[in-house]
């Protein structure tokens, strides 16, 4: 090893076999002018070196330096340190170009050439604006065009000329303000169709059911729907009819007490329709099942007499209408104490307040007739504005007949004394014995019969409610002045939106909601 820790060149290396001259040539037959000068500058010009030094030129300046030196004269048993100059059996050689070189001989790269100057520019001489004398102008071209200042457009990329110098004698002009935007509108409150009820609260509670009625394996018989609707159309009417559980029943898990009967009878012209709505007595047990009797009831009465009542409606009988349906009315309601008598129960237990209405199918027909017992409702819609047709009746404490001959009262007429001033009858100063000893209360008077017949006029809507929906239309203004809005224009509604209609609500009304609406073309 040399001071530099150069391996020490012997005639084992492969450096020397490689480039031993006298070791032959392991590739393809050498050419007398194959030499490794010769293939530097192959290689060189193959890989584009420039201006390296060959070898042939690092020999020549081997050659040229003076390697004898006295200190090396001391070191005679030592390598060579010239790490430029290798080979075998003393002799020197000079270093390819990619052998390593020693620390103090090394390629200097050629200096990078100097940017080429950029040419300056010189901006070309202005040139003089020669007046042009103009052509001639041919006789088939047209006449030029004369210039108006208005229509004149700036051109591509014209700057616009400097303002004239500010005169302060000049009037300053001020632009005026700007006009502020518009604020919004604040937005409107949800409609009651949107909410579902009127009033400022929502009703106590929720509008869809809560709780399914209770029922026995033997009475599924007896169970009625959550909601009924019904609809038809006939002469020159449309109907439309919907029962409604009230919210208290649908949250307490109670059955409708309304019950709603729609029924034709007939055929043709002299058909007759018949609509009854009952509503069963207030906390009482099986109310839903009197009112559902009440409607099987009176429409099987009027089915079998429904050929004389179509006659009757027809023709204009006014009389004879209230008295036959009088006494139907009478029969459901002595069938309705019959059958409390069989179950056990009171006859003001086992009741329901009944409401019909008869409509005649012929077209020139436009009668309509009420009857009923009971609470509830009877309007009409006219010019946008609601009427009250509910019958008045009188209060039972009102109720007083003439007296009766032969029940004690004197005949009209008859006088008390004679003309000498003698009493037609002797007051004995006898004591009357008491009365009989009454434990029970009297009986209150049955509810009066109602009637009512009415001719309808084109565009009007009759509505024949229960107790649940007339109470809130008595009672709450923005209920009626709501389905006035809804049915004062574009003809009846189909039977989802009767069914919305009628189940509007409003605070402090929770009882079944029942209607019926007779729509006139």
């Amino acid at each position: 090893m040399s001071q530099q820790g150069d391996r020490p060149a012997t005639t084992d290396d492969w450096w020397g076999r490689l480039y031993d001259e006298s070791a032959p040539d392991t590739g393809p037959a050498r050419t007398p002018d194959d030499t490794i000068d010769d293939r530097f500058d192959s290689a060189t010009d193959t890989l584009g070196g420039g201006d390296v030094p060959s070898p042939r030129d690092y020999g020549r300046a081997v050659d040229a330096i003076d390697v004898t030196d006295d200190d090396d004269e001391d070191d005679a048993g030592d390598e060579d340190e010239d790490v430029g100059v290798a080979g075998g059996g003393g002799v020197s050689r000079p270093l390819a170009w990619w052998e390593p070189h020693g620390g103090h001989q090394s390629v200097i790269p050629p200096p990078e050439p100097a940017p080429a100057p950029e040419p300056v520019r010189t901006p070309p001489p202005p040139v003089a604006d020669t007046p042009r004398t103009p052509r001639p102008r041919a006789p088939w071209e047209p006449p030029p065009a004369t210039f108006d200042p208005g229509d004149a457009r700036p051109l591509p990329g014209a700057v616009d000329p400097p303002p004239p110098p500010h005169d302060p004698r000049a009037a300053t002009y001020e632009p005026p303000p700007p006009t502020p935007a518009p604020s919004p509108p604040p937005p409107s409150p949800p409609s009651a169709a949107r909410l579902g009820y009127v009033g400022d609260s929502p009703p106590t509670y929720d509008a869809e059911p809560t709780a399914l009625p209770a029922t026995e394996a033997e009475g599924l018989d007896r169970l009625v729907a959550d909601t009924v609707l019904d609809g038809a159309q006939y002469g020159t009417y449309t109907l439309r009819a919907a029962s409604i559980r009230g919210d208290s029943a649908r949250y307490r898990g109670e059955p409708r007490r309304d019950a709603l009967l729609t029924a034709r009878f007939g055929a043709g012209p002299s058909a007759l329709v018949l609509v009854a709505v009952a509503t069963g007595a207030r906390a009482t047990e099986g109310a839903h099942l009197s009112a559902a009797d009440a409607c099987r009831w009176i429409g099987g009465a009027v089915g079998r007499s429904h050929s004389r009542l179509s006659e009757d409606i027809r023709a204009g009988r006014r009389g004879d209408l209230k008295s036959g349906l009088h006494r139907l009315t009478d029969r459901t309601y002595g069938k309705l104490r019959a059958r409390a008598a069989e179950l056990g129960r009171e006859p003001e237990d086992y009741t329901a307040s009944l409401r019909c209405l008869l409509l005649s199918a012929d077209p020139d027909c436009r009668t309509r007739v009420f009857f009923g017992v009971g609470g509830g409702g009877l309007f009409r819609l006219r010019d946008g504005a609601w009427q009250d047709l509910e019958p008045l009746v009188p209060e039972p404490s009102e109720i007083r007949g003439a007296p009766v001959v032969g029940f004690g009262s004197a005949p009209v007429g008859a006088a008390e004394q004679t003309p000498e001033g003698d009493r037609l009858t002797m007051d004995l100063e006898i004591t009357k014995p008491p009365g009989p000893l009454v434990e029970t209360p009297v009986p209150p008077p049955p509810e009066p019969f109602r009637f009512r017949a009415s001719v309808a006029r084109p565009g009007d809507t009759l509505l024949l409610t229960s107790v649940g929906l007339a109470e809130p239309l008595r009672g709450v203004p923005a209920v009626g002045g709501e389905l006035a809005a809804r049915w004062a224009s574009g003809g009846p509604p189909g039977l989802a939106a009767f069914l919305t209609d009628v189940g509007l609500r409003a605070k402090g009304y929770a009882d079944d909601l029942t209607a019926v609406g007779v729509w006139e073309a």
